[in-house]
Formats: structure tokens, sequence, C-alpha cells
């Protein structure tokens, strides 16, 4: 009988465990999980802290005792892995009670992702907070709640959380326009704080394209979320708690702070290990996602993945990617060998009454390296049929290759509901296959009236595009 353990037990690491002990019941599977939760959705918590989801129970997926009871998985929470002896195919694991030598044959590590740490004098002020975890969610929820039990001022309805939560006010500080900044900018003013967010680029949502992040910023300054671009922050001051968020420019004045530049993986009990790094700073792996030691795996936002369309190894780590990555693991260790597949980068976010989705390559830099001459052209159409009494409009953004035509990424935007993130499945698939833009105008899409035009915005995009590339060519 063969032992897996599984360091890390969240996406990958219990998705990789479940399929284990499903595909193969004589295997023996430990994990070991440093928090007290598992198998949850992150993804979930700026919804929790809006007042949309009412418990953090709700984002769980399996609890710890259905795994050991229903799937007869060993899992030992609040147990940190603190050494990987390869040459002993061991584990060391340590709890407030116990130290624990256990045993291996497979091992995957899955130790996820930290939130990056900005130099930015302040970041130990009471008042500051990250977004990373389950304790993370916990503790801006209950300064939601603390602020409106401390304050009289009652706000306008705000959205949503307003039927379920009191109102109440105060400036707060948003660092990082990136996914959970723009998400948390939405929590945060349906509860009626006035939001302020800092981003030291350009633009908002910088691995979009450029249309769809004008889109979003305008949607947030129509949402009274005050943006500053090209504001990288200085400092955060205060005197006992946070008090002011200080760029070059400006010093505005706030009572919290949430700090959302982004997440590095955690790699260093790998590294320790000899498990080798990619260039990327994440573990590298070969396409069953096996490190350079034997039967010793990574997957998660530990590990980095080979994009579809550039080849090239990349770190993007995002829920889909771990979760398929870990069952392809369960289903290596447990005698059937199965590659984890590529990546696309495709991703989505809700900003208020808007939703985005991309896919691909966009970044024309980006796509030069890898070897393509990109050109990119964005078209705004209706989401619905003309005569239907619903509906809105979609930005489309796409990016080929000039010579090619191939899609090389997507990019799109629309009122909430209106249908940008499921398009944006079209794009995926084309984006995969490497296929061109006459190619995608010829997708036999669905319509009816009530879901789209004729021609749907992504086959219109398509045509444009392919028209404009084919003039620049004669």
């Amino acid at each position: 009988m063969s032992t897996f353990v599984v360091i890390g037990g969240d996406a990958a690491g219990m998705s990789a465990a479940s399929k284990a002990k499903r595909d193969d019941p004589d295997i023996d599977v430990v994990v070991f999980e440093k928090g007290e939760w598992v198998s949850y959705g992150a993804c979930g918590l700026p919804y929790y802290i809006k007042g949309e989801i009412q418990s953090l129970q709700d984002l769980v997926s399996v609890t710890p005792e259905e795994f050991r009871r229903e799937r007869d998985i060993d899992l030992r929470t609040e147990h940190e892995v603190v050494d990987i002896d390869p040459a002993d195919r061991t584990v060391r694991a340590q709890s407030d009670e116990e130290t624990v030598v256990q045993e291996y044959d497979h091992l995957l590590v899955a130790t996820g992702a930290r939130a990056i740490t900005p130099p930015i004098d302040g970041l130990d002020l009471p008042g500051v907070y990250t977004l990373g975890s389950m304790s993370d969610g916990k503790q801006l929820r209950e300064y939601v709640a603390r602020a409106r039990s401390e304050k009289d001022l009652m706000q306008p309805d705000r959205g949503p959380a307003c039927q379920f939560l009191e109102q109440c006010t105060g400036p707060v500080g948003i660092v990082g326009g990136g996914y959970i900044g723009v998400e948390m900018a939405e929590a945060l003013a349906a509860n009626g704080f006035e939001v302020h967010l800092f981003q030291r680029g350009d633009r908002v949502l910088k691995a979009f394209s450029d249309a769809t992040s004008e889109a979003v910023l305008e949607h947030l300054a129509d949402q009274d979320v005050a943006v500053y671009l090209e504001a990288e922050v200085a400092s955060l001051d205060g005197d006992g708690t946070v008090q002011a968020v200080v760029t070059e420019d400006n010093r505005v004045p706030v009572e919290m702070v949430l700090v959302g530049t982004g997440v590095r993986p955690r790699t260093k009990l790998a590294e320790d290990a000899g498990i080798q790094l990619g260039e990327t700073g994440a573990i590298a792996t070969d396409e069953y996602r096996e490190t350079n030691l034997p039967d010793v795996y990574a997957a998660g936002d530990c590990a980095e993945a080979r994009h579809v369309v550039t080849g090239e190894l990349a770190y993007v780590p995002l829920a889909l990617t771990a979760n398929r990555h870990g069952r392809a693991i369960g289903q290596t260790v447990a005698g059937e060998p199965t590659k984890g597949g590529g990546i696309a980068g495709t991703a989505a976010v809700k900003a208020f009454e808007m939703e985005a989705a991309r896919t691909g390559i966009l970044d024309h830099q980006e796509a030069r390296k890898a070897g393509f001459d990109p050109m990119t052209d964005t078209i705004e159409a209706k989401s619905r049929a003309g005569y239907y009494p619903e509906g809105g409009t979609v930005l489309v953004t796409l990016t080929v290759d000039r010579p090619s035509g191939r899609v090389l990424g997507g990019s799109l935007a629309s009122e909430y509901g209106e249908g940008a993130v499921h398009r944006s499945h079209a794009l995926v698939g084309a984006v995969t296959e490497g296929i061109s833009a006459s190619e995608l105008a010829n997708y036999d899409l669905a319509y009816a009236p009530p879901f789209n035009t004729t021609w749907d915005p992504v086959l219109t995009a398509a045509k444009v595009i392919d028209g404009r590339r084919q003039s620049s060519e004669s």
C-alpha cells in the first residue's frame, strides 16, 4: 500500500487528495494544512465582506469532517509542514501539540501564494488589512460591522448589501487596482464607505485590454469611487491607527486601508528541499506536474504552468488551474498518468454593474517576445436583438497575429448580466486551439433575441479585425 502526502488543503491539494482516493481506495492519503480551513472559495470573500454571503462556512465546499469521514482522507488541520527530506522520503509537520514525521511514496506541494507586501511605510499600523485567507475575510467583515456600530450616520442605499446590513460611512483606502481592489471597492461602497482606490500604473485591471480597463474606470467613477492613477503609495500615516494614504501628490485621510497588490508563490519549503523554481519564481514542473525530484509534484498558486499561446512557462494563479492540475496529479498518483494541461490566463471580474473577462495574450510587448506581430481592434455592439425590450452593449477587444490571423487574446466588458463573461468562453476555445480570426468569425454560435444579435458581438469583432488585417496586407 502506498502513501500520498499532500502539503496544503485548498483547491489543488484537496482536489488531488480526493481524486487519488476515489480512483484508488487502497492508497493512504495524508493532508497537512497549517490553518483551520480547507477546500474553501477565497474568490467569494469580497462578497462575504459585502454582505451578499452571510457566513464564512458558505464558502467551504467540503468540511474537514466530511473529508475524514466520507472520503477516508487523513486530514490534519493546524499542522504546518516545516521540512521535506527527499532522501528519506519524509515530511516533518508541527502543531501546537505535536511534531509529526510522515513517510511518503508520492508528495504534492500545494503551498499556495502569499499577499505581496509592497515597500510602504506604515503597513504594520492597526487598520491595515490584506485579503488572502479566510481569517483576513473574517477580520474585514468584523471591521465593517464595527464601523457600523460606531456611527449613527445613515447613507443612501448603495446596493444589495444594504438589504442585509446596517449602513456605515467613513473614508477607506484600497491600494491596488487589480481583481481584489476592484471587487473590494464594490464591497465597501455597497456598505456606504467613501472609497479611494490607488493604482501605481496608468489603468486599473492591467491584465485586460485598454478599452476594458477604461470602461471599468469610468464605471467606478459613476459609482463615486475615487481612483488615483499613477499614484504610487509612499506611506500609510497614522498615530495609533492608520489615518491617511500618502502619495507623491496627495495625502488622503482614511480610516482603514486594504492592500491588494497581488500575490507571490510560497516556495521556501520547496526550495529548502532542493525543488527547482522556474524563471517565473514559482515551482517548475513537467507536463505531469512533477518537479525535478522523483514522485514530488507541485500545483496551485505555488507552481508555474505552460501558456497555450506563447508555449512559454507562466505564473497565473487562478482557481480553475489549481483544481484541474490537482485532479490530474491525483489521477497520476492513483496509477493513470495524466497531464495537467496548459493555461490561457482566463479570468473574469464584476465591478458594480459591470462584468469583464479576458483570455490569452493582449499585451503587444509580450506577444512580440513570443514571436508574433500583434494587432488589436475593439468594437462595441448590442448584447441582444435591437427590437428586444431589454439589453445593453458589449465591448469586445481582439488581439491577433497580423501575418497568420491567429487569435492571441481577447477582452470583453458589458453591463452586468449582458454576457461579457459567457461570451469569453468562445474566445478561450479560439485561443487554446490556435485558430484564426476568420475561422472564429465562422463559429456557429447560438442565437435568440433575448441573448444576442444574429451576429454575436464576438463574431462581429472577429470579422472586423480580420478585414482590417487583410486590408493592411494589400
